[in-house]
């Protein structure tokens, strides 16, 4: 009988087990079931002006949601427009994105920001918000001439033609002379809209299709770096932080010797590269052209006196570093591979109007900081006149007339120049011109601590 017993009991067991493990396979399917129901939706919040920061914004926030496997991404729009090369890497990194992406317009997609727009596969508008008038104009809002007008025309027409969207109306957003922009209702009614929403909640419901859903937003992930960068990256820190090199290297120049302004260009360029070059927006080619700019300029400053074709060069260099710098390297070929020099001619004008400010902000600088008190602990005001007994010219040079002298430095037309003897003297061509290094001239006479000379 207890034989019969624990037979029965140890039947019953197992039976509780296949029971047990019946329903947890059950509850396991019904949770991967009610998993992939859920959509994902990854919000981006764009609500500033459209430059490099929203650019690198953007890209950051598109590679997090390809991270979290979102199921859609949520671009949510409030934007005036910004700068048209910033705009067209946007657009090209969401035609790029291989899951769709959603465009919600909040209050305003305008300009650079209907490009935006128009590249998603979906846009909902809400209540009150308006899209287009995509009219090319420059800082001061002034219509740019045709050309560019053009350059934005056909981005349009393309973006539009990439979402299956009539180009003829994107086209008309940048019309100079009857600039369209729509309403939620005339949006819809050309098909450039999906429908009326008052929140991402309402749009998120609306593409879901009344499943379940989940909205995760990227300022949630966003590290301290990634805040860091942004920042750094505002257009206007990086309009100071290009002033900061500029004003430095003229004020070095003019006041040769490694002191408080190379200082000054170098943290200004640490700050201006560094941000863009982490955020994957500055190439490498770029920071050593810059870094070439200055070993050329540091040669015209200690090596080679004067200024000639080292010290033009390196600026040159410079300041075309510090332009492509902004720039989407991708966006200056064309489709078919020629160049594209449209994107950057923005950020130069940017680059030069930068530096003239730095320049005459460095002699304003200089000239209002000599006269203030705090000046007199960091220079020598004294002045040393003859009629104290104080010289300032070389002795003996007297000694050196009709003696031939070799060209030590280039002289164009002021070098230097060494003696028989080995000793190095300032030295002027008497006539003027030109003078390569290696090159014998006589010393026809001293003057205040100078020889001049003539060729032989």
């Amino acid at each position: 009988m207890l034989k019969s017993l624990y037979l029965l009991s140890h039947q019953i067991d197992l039976n509780m087990k296949k029971v047990l493990t019946f329903l947890l396979t059950i509850l396991t399917a019904v949770s991967a079931i009610a998993a992939d129901s859920l959509t994902v939706f990854y919000r981006i919040r764009l609500d500033q002006d459209i430059d490099q920061s929203s650019q690198r914004l953007v890209t950051l926030g598109l590679e997090k949601a390809r991270e979290a496997d979102a199921d859609y991404v949520l671009l949510d729009l409030n934007t005036y427009g910004g700068a048209v090369d910033a705009a067209d890497s946007i657009r090209s990194a969401i035609l790029r994105y291989e899951k769709p992406v959603i465009a919600y317009v909040n209050m305003q997609a305008a300009s650079a920001g209907a490009l935006i727009s128009i590249a998603c596969d979906s846009i909902y508008m809400k209540t009150g918000s308006s899209i287009g008038a995509a009219t090319v104009v420059n800082q001061t809002g002034e219509v740019m001439p045709d050309k560019y007008q053009s350059f934005m025309r056909g981005m349009m027409r393309s973006t539009a033609q990439a979402t299956g969207r009539d180009p003829k109306i994107a086209e008309s957003m940048t019309d100079t002379a009857n600039v369209l922009s729509m309403t939620p209702t005339e949006a819809i009614a050309v098909g450039y809209c999906e429908g009326i929403c008052e929140n991402e909640f309402e749009v998120a419901d609306k593409v879901a299709g009344g499943n379940e859903f989940v909205i995760k937003n990227m300022e949630d992930d966003m590290t301290w770096l990634d805040r860091l960068i942004q920042l750094l990256l505002n257009p206007l820190l990086q309009s100071i932080f290009m002033m900061m090199i500029i004003g430095g290297i003229f004020v070095e120049i003019r006041t040769p010797g490694i002191g408080l302004p190379l200082i000054t260009a170098l943290v200004g360029a640490l700050l201006y590269f560094a941000p863009g070059y982490i955020g994957h927006l500055v190439e490498s080619w770029e920071i050593l052209l810059f870094v070439v700019g200055l070993i050329l300029i540091a040669m015209e400053i200690f090596v080679i006196p004067g200024f000639g074709v080292c010290g033009v060069t390196g600026i040159i260099a410079v300041i075309v570093s510090l332009a492509f710098a902004m720039v989407d390297n991708a966006e200056l070929f064309h489709w078919d591979g020629t160049l594209n020099l449209q994107p950057i001619l923005q950020p130069l004008g940017i680059v030069i109007i930068s530096s003239s400010a730095a320049i005459f902000g460095s002699v304003w600088l200089v000239k209002k900081l000599y006269t203030t008190r705090s000046f007199d602990h960091i220079a020598l005001r004294e002045e040393m006149k003859a009629s104290d007994g104080y010289t300032g010219v070389v002795s003996g040079l007297e000694s050196l007339v009709s003696e031939p002298v070799v060209v030590f430095t280039d002289m164009r037309p002021s070098g230097k120049v060494k003696t028989t003897d080995g000793r190095i003297f300032e030295a002027v061509l008497q006539f003027g011109g030109f003078a390569a290094k290696g090159q014998t001239l006589k010393v026809t006479h001293a003057e205040q601590g100078r020889l001049y000379c003539e060729k032989l």
